[in-house]
């Protein structure tokens, strides 16, 4: 990797003392600047420039040598004392005890760089089979890569609950809001737009951290709230966070509390040992009538005697053999010493989606409110719920060699897979009602709006949480929505609300809580994510061994409930309520 050429480019685009520093160029002005254009990089000119500019990946950290590695694992303050101690039992007249110490030390240490070594290894191979994914325009066309191919000028996009590949410059922003604690350790989200920043006046210089400029957007902080489009500037070790990452990097680890405790029991033994050696060797010399040879003798028998020598190989091979269990369980422990804080676990907090279930979001029940509780008679009336969620989605679905893929949030895109499974024309709906503004999606909010153009007029599509909803619609069957969304919520399904209302021209720019407001409910949506196969018994285990298992979940109450009855966290009811 040529390493001048990526950091001329983020020099130029973030020194401050620059004449046109990137976050002070005007949004529309920013392509240019990057050489590039809004319909993306060619798959020829993006390839030219990953070979400038290398992979989008921290550089690798300069290890030590396997030798020196292994040689740390028989220097350390046990394994010194312990070479000692073999070279007294020679001096001694005991050969067999000593090269039986020093086989002690050996064998120890090859356990220790074996483990760490193996353990290594697998973590390297599994960051390399956990690819990261962006969105971006290449050849004219949204498509989704590896994050590792993303190369300076690349235009992507970004929605709620994305990672950021790179460092970029913000062209539009749509309510953006990023998590920047892994940066900062600010908990809360930082708002972002795409308004260029005034430069400092000449002569005049400000620093100021890259990450409060408000129009960038940072590699390793994710987004909290809202989508945007940016223009990366920086990738690899040229971001902010590649920067972090070598400090942290340079970070010695510390000492585990059973390292420690082994280390004060080896000193404490050790300073026992050589005062019963001096003891020894000053009452064998003085009152029973030994010469100093055959008294230093005695003492380094005692010495040696004292010394735990079988103490550092026990620890270790209890430490391995569990090791190698949790192995055997697809379970990776780097260091040894973890095994032991590992069996002081008490609690285990785990989100909800994706690790307790499997991701995979099906819509399985609609109900719909002028029809009460017989879902999907009146299909004019389903069509319209459907497709009106559609609407207020940001995902996508693309054609495909066997069939098509879905882009964006499982719980969009399995609205999308039911549209086009009922073929209801979502492309040609899509098309015939463009969006003019959109709402975000945010964890305050719990609902998300836009206004596409209709025939009628402009129409307000709003979709989220039913309790979010309900005191924005009107008051007409609020009773039997409640009753529906609880039942569905009960069985384990995530609910959908999806409202609307008509809109004047003069209301477009209105705010949100303005805009939101007298809606009709069109119906709900029920989603279904199935847990894991394998969790009930991994809960089962978990709970023997003493372990809360506890989840962790955004979810409506009563579809926690009913999910944590079917994996095992909450007793299950006499006529239970799982799914069928």
């Amino acid at each position: 990797m040529r390493r001048g050429l990526p950091h001329r480019l983020a020099e130029a685009a973030m020194q401050l003392s620059a004449s046109q520093p990137i976050w002070s160029i005007p949004a529309q002005a920013v392509p240019a600047a990057l050489q590039c254009t809004l319909q993306g990089l060619s798959d020829s000119e993006a390839q030219r420039r990953l070979e400038r500019f290398g992979a989008n990946r921290l550089p690798s950290q300069r290890r030590r040598s396997l030798l020196l590695r292994f040689v740390d694992q028989l220097v350390h303050f046990m394994a010194l004392l312990l070479w000692v101690a073999g070279a007294l039992a020679f001096a001694a007249g005991t050969p067999q005890l000593g090269w039986a110490i020093w086989a002690v030390v050996l064998v120890n240490g090859l356990f220790s760089f074996w483990q760490d070594y193996q353990a290594e290894r697998t973590l390297t191979a599994l960051k390399r089979s956990l690819p990261r994914q962006v969105r971006l325009w290449r050849n004219g066309e949204l498509t989704e890569l590896d994050a590792e191919l993303l190369v300076p000028g690349d235009r992507i996009l970004l929605e709620e609950g994305d990672q950021v590949p790179a460092d970029a410059r913000l062209i539009q922003a749509n309510e953006l809001s990023l998590d920047l604690s892994v940066l900062t350790g600010e908990s809360q989200p930082v708002a972002r737009h795409a308004d260029a920043i005034d430069s400092p006046p000449a002569g005049k210089v400000v620093l100021i951290p890259t990450r409060e400029r408000a129009n960038l957007v940072l590699a390793g902080t994710s987004v909290a709230c809202g989508r945007g489009e940016a223009i990366v500037y920086a990738t690899g070790g040229e971001t902010e966070f590649g920067h972090v990452a070598h400090l942290t990097a340079a970070t010695a680890r510390g000492i585990s509390t059973l390292e420690q405790q082994v280390g004060h029991i080896v000193r404490t033994i050790t300073a026992i040992a050589l005062i019963m050696g001096a003891i020894t060797f000053s009452l064998s010399l003085l009152f029973v009538g030994m010469g100093p040879l055959e008294s230093l003798v005695f003492a380094v028998g005692i010495i040696v005697a004292n010394v735990p020598e079988g103490l550092l190989p026990t620890v270790t091979l209890a430490l391995a053999i569990n090791v190698q269990r949790m192995a055997s369980q697809k379970a990776l422990v780097r260091r040894l010493s973890a095994v032991e804080t590992l069996g002081s676990v008490s609690v285990i907090c785990s989100d909800k989606t994706g690790t307790l279930t499997c991701n995979r979001m099906a819509v399985e029940e609609i109900w719909l409110p002028q029809v009460g509780e017989q879902p999907g008679i009146d299909r004019g009336a389903e069509a319209e719920l459907l497709l009106a969620a559609c609407l207020c989605s940001n995902a996508q679905l693309k054609a495909s060699g066997d069939g098509s893929r879905a882009l964006g949030d499982p719980t969009e895109t399995a609205l999308l897979v039911a549209a086009q499974a009922r073929d209801l024309g979502l492309e040609v709906h899509q098309q015939r009602h463009p969006r003019s503004r959109e709402l975000p999606f945010d964890s305050h909010r719990r609902r998300m709006s836009v206004i596409v153009a209709t025939e009628a007029g402009l129409q307000l599509i709003t979709k989220g949480a039913l309790l979010e909803l309900l005191d924005r619609c009107s008051p007409a069957g609020r009773a039997q929505a409640v009753a529906a969304n609880d039942d569905l919520a009960c069985r384990g399904y995530r609910v959908i609300a999806v409202a609307q209302r008509s809109l004047e021209a003069t209301e477009e720019q209105a705010p949100a809580d303005q805009l939101e407001q007298k809606l009709n409910l069109l119906g709900l949506i029920a989603l279904y994510d199935p847990p894991r196969p394998e969790v009930p018994e991994a809960i089962r285990q978990c709970h023997q061994a003493g372990i809360k298992v506890t989840m962790v979940t955004g979810d409506y109450g009563l579809t926690a409930q009913a999910i944590a009855r079917q994996i095992g966290l909450l007793d299950m009811p006499a006529k239970g309520d799982n799914h069928p």
